[in-house]
């Protein structure tokens, strides 16, 4: 599954992972209440991460359950990993650097990124080639 989810998918998403399996109506009433969302907007969105392969459902027309085919944490690792991928290469580090200091993150967060930081620059190479076009990256230039 190479598709990623758009900011308003990821909102229908969050409601079932949390819930871990929802009905239409019971997504639709969460979402008036929450964005003040038209059930025709939930019910596109339904269809869309349907057709997109996140969701499933029992078949049942009347009470459809939606339930997720993916991990919260699995779709964000693919969408983080397919956005970077479409990424300039020599300028993904900078990126992150801005990430990090823009985000909140735990104790626990910051000393894993550390270990795993201390692993990597052990091969890393002094510089990343740019992968973009020639003559279209502004971090060339």
């Amino acid at each position: 599954m190479n598709k990623i989810l758009t900011i308003s998918e990821w909102e229908i998403m969050r409601v079932i992972w949390t819930l871990g399996e929802a009905t239409s109506n019971q997504i639709i009433h969460i979402m008036y209440s929450k964005k003040k969302w038209q059930p025709s907007t939930v019910k596109t969105l339904l269809n869309r991460i349907l057709q997109k392969g996140f969701l499933k459902t029992n078949g049942a027309r009347r009470n459809r359950l939606y339930s997720p085919t993916i991990r919260e944490h699995d779709a964000m690792s693919q969408t983080l990993q397919t956005t970077i991928n479409s990424m300039c290469s020599m300028a993904i580090g900078s990126a992150l650097i801005d990430l990090f200091d823009d985000i909140p993150l735990s104790h626990s967060d910051i000393v894993k990124l550390q270990t795993l930081l201390t692993q990597k620059i052990k091969n890393a190479p002094e510089t990343i080639n740019c992968d973009c076009l020639p003559g279209d990256c502004e971090d060339c230039k």
